[in-house]
């Protein structure tokens, strides 16, 4: 029985063997995420080829932009978190440090 690193192991390598060989077929999935960006900037179709295409690619940069600027949000906010949550475990450290009794000390 495989462990599951084994088991991701094994799909990853199919996967990447599949590629290899050139078998995979997203074109239908691409072209589906390309219509969304030409419906939205032109949803009547009657722009020109050559304008529906350039105004598609600057839609698909803004949404990739914007992508990004979320992304970047959350590491953001993730990083904050973190500082916060450490500079909390070193104060709990420090007063229980400050709390606990010397051990040269008589009770």
């Amino acid at each position: 029985m495989l462990t599951p690193e084994q088991r991701a192991l094994r799909a990853r390598m199919g996967a990447y063997t599949l590629h290899a060989k050139g078998k995979t077929n997203t074109g239908p999935a691409r072209k589906a995420f390309d219509d969304r960006f030409r419906k939205q900037v032109d949803p009547d179709g009657i722009l020109p080829d050559d304008e529906r295409e350039r105004r598609a690619e600057h839609a698909k940069r803004a949404y990739f932009a914007g992508l990004a600027l979320k992304s970047a949000t959350a590491r953001r906010k993730a990083r904050k978190f973190t500082a916060e949550a450490n500079a909390a475990d070193h104060e709990l450290a420090r007063l229980a440090d400050e709390g606990a009794p010397d051990s040269g000390e008589a009770a």
